[in-house]
């Protein structure tokens, strides 16, 4: 028996989020059922980052056990042949049988992306949130770094899968604009439940003048579950990587 792991792109629009579900298509459940098709042998994944649905990813992380002979870096071009278009696997590899994905000293990145324009843009909708109400992003970019460091983040989440805590530390937190594009970019060790989408909420509600930057300040001075946002939607954000600080240091 061996553990491989697989990094996982995918565009979440066609499902009901990552984790498996009773009536519903979701990530965890395509792959498990093509897994088992393709090794012939019942496997379950476990995944790094459950997300919702409609929201996307470019490096997700899970792995499974198997007794296949197949070694794990030809996995993932054989698991390709048989999934969807809209789920990638861009690479994998056998780890450790103690490897777990969730329970890593990790940093993950993710990506909220708004189209700031008159008049959506059809080619790229089921990627970004659109805005016609004009935003400052100049403000918008100095709000952001009040979210860097390690702070109290109940006001940006709602309810969900219980926690230990609600403090995390952000690391990066970059605002940048491409034309009628404004993407949030942020690093950090953790994230609860919609957290991403309420700090986007939060930027968008300052960008457009309802709020002053000092918002965000006010916020961790008071955290009260839920009170910043609004809750951005789902298909403007992207899982962009997940990085596993151990194994870095065991390369070093």
């Amino acid at each position: 028996m061996k553990r491989i792991k697989l990094v996982v792109a995918y565009d979440g629009t066609n499902y009901c989020g990552w984790q498996i579900q009773p009536k519903d298509k979701t990530i965890e459940g395509v792959l498990n059922e093509k897994l088992s098709s393709l090794l012939n042998e019942q496997i379950t994944v476990i995944g790094a980052s459950r997300t919702d649905s409609g929201v996307h990813a470019l490096g997700n992380v899970a792995v499974f056990d198997s007794g296949t002979k197949i070694a794990g870096d030809r996995i993932a071009r054989a698991l390709n042949q048989r999934l969807p278009d809209d789920i990638v696997i861009q690479s994998s590899e056998e780890v450790p049988d103690d490897f777990h994905p969730r329970y890593q000293d990790t940093r993950k990145t993710y990506e909220y992306t708004i189209y700031n324009a008159a008049f959506d843009n059809p080619v790229t909708a089921r990627h970004h949130h659109f805005v016609y109400v004009p935003l400052d992003f100049g403000r918008m970019r100095e709000a952001s770094q009040y979210f860097l460091g390690e702070h109290d983040f109940i006001s940006f989440s709602t309810t969900g899968s219980p926690t230990k805590t609600t403090v995390r530390t952000i690391y990066e937190c970059e605002v940048r604009q491409d034309g009628p594009y404004i993407t949030m970019r942020v690093t950090g060790n953790g994230f609860l439940y919609n957290m991403v989408r309420m700090m986007a909420g939060t930027l968008i509600s300052i960008g457009r003048g309802r709020r002053g930057t000092e918002w965000i300040t006010e916020l961790f001075r008071n955290p009260k579950r839920g009170k910043a946002g609004p809750n951005a939607p789902a298909k403007g954000l992207t899982l962009i990587k997940i990085r596993y600080m151990d194994q870095e240091r065991e390369v070093d």
